[in-house]
């Protein structure tokens, strides 16, 4: 007769990490609402436009102030202020589907007008929205 199985001794190397409470590589994925992750698409995308646009409004800024050129900031700024307004209204709509807080939403709206910061903010809303927590 065969012997009985024994059960497999797991090291305990991090809090939370017990037979009773699996890692976090064997526990099953939270469920996000596909209303919630097409929002997070586009705001994805809106916050990588509006970022790269901030960065290229600045270079115009640069050339405007530092060498004379005012056409670089007359034609940019218009398409950077209507693609920022596309930011707002699609991190609004993000916003408004998963609940997020007042001072959440106001953050990642400020992210969108400092050079480089809705780079950060987006990776931040991406890993909180797809791990159900709260902005």
């Amino acid at each position: 007769m065969p012997a009985e199985p024994r059960p497999v001794d797991l090291p305990i190397d991090a809090p939370g990490d017990s037979p009773v409470d699996p890692p976090a590589a064997t526990r099953p994925a939270t469920v996000v609402p596909p209303k919630i992750l097409s929002a997070l698409a586009r705001y994805r995308v809106a916050a990588l436009v509006v970022g790269f646009a901030l960065i290229v409004l600045c270079i115009a800024m640069v050339l405007r102030y530092g060498f004379g050129q005012h056409w670089a900031v007359a034609v940019w700024g218009p398409i950077h202020g209507m693609l920022y307004v596309g930011y707002v209204l699609l991190a609004f709509d993000l916003a408004y589907k998963d609940r997020w807080s007042l001072t959440g939403t106001l953050g990642v709206l400020l992210a969108g007008v400092i050079p480089g910061v809705s780079f950060v903010a987006e990776r931040i809303v991406h890993r909180k929205v797809l791990a159900r927590q709260k902005v």
